[in-house]
């Protein structure tokens, strides 16, 4: 399952050629999330379900597995923190209501590398002026709600089997020292690093390669 983060949806994942079956939910509800899934697995007869969990879908993915571990068969956290000050949080939300399209271009941009300028135009030319247009305030302000919540746990999580996490060194939303500091506290996990790509590294052709062979 692949769960997209905050001001992005399913299409964010539009160019992502991984060797899965994939599913994508269209619409993801921060607040009954776990339920959901368990509810599709179910309908489904599905046992184990691997979670792709980006930014927010990262602490999605985690909060599912702290409850659920039986269910994971892989945990994949891409642009993850331990989590984010109430504080910024408030600032995007005031920004929001001053000029709500103003302050998602600032974080589209803020998503990549200076470096990643394939990631950076695959984003321009298919979804930017569509999230613009579509992005409702309440459905952003419901996901910084939650995010103002939301904890990486790395004891917990020492019940997942599979963790494995990417992250682009030059990440402007999750600084890559917190997700390098949660790796080290969680002895199964495995760290993959992108020296030059920033909280959107799956965007970029080099994330697949690499997600296939390391």
């Amino acid at each position: 399952m692949l769960l997209p983060g905050w001001a992005t949806d399913y299409r964010i994942f539009g160019n992502l050629e991984l060797p899965y079956d994939y599913f994508i939910p269209e619409e993801i509800s921060p607040d009954n999330f776990s339920r959901g899934l368990i509810e599709a697995l179910e309908e489904n007869s599905i046992q184990k379900v691997s979670l792709f969990g980006w930014s927010l879908g990262a602490f999605l993915a985690a909060d599912f597995s702290l409850g659920h571990p039986v269910s994971i068969d892989e945990l994949f956290l891409l642009g993850v923190r331990s989590h984010y000050e109430k504080q910024s949080l408030l600032k995007v939300k005031a920004g929001l209501e001053r000029d709500k399209n103003a302050c998602l271009s600032e974080f589209y941009a803020n998503c990549f590398s200076s470096f990643d300028a394939p990631g950076r135009e695959w984003f321009k030319n298919n979804l930017l002026g569509i999230y613009l247009k579509e992005m409702k305030i309440e459905n952003l302000f419901q996901g910084l709600d939650y995010l103002a919540k939301a904890r990486i746990d790395p004891d917990s999580l020492r019940c997942v089997p599979k963790i494995k996490f990417f992250h682009g060194k030059l990440d402007r939303i999750a600084p890559f020292i917190e997700a390098e500091q949660l790796k080290q506290k969680i002895n199964q996990a495995d760290f993959v690093e992108f020296p030059k790509l920033g909280h959107n590294l799956f965007l970029n052709t080099e994330f697949a390669q690499r997600f296939l062979h390391e």
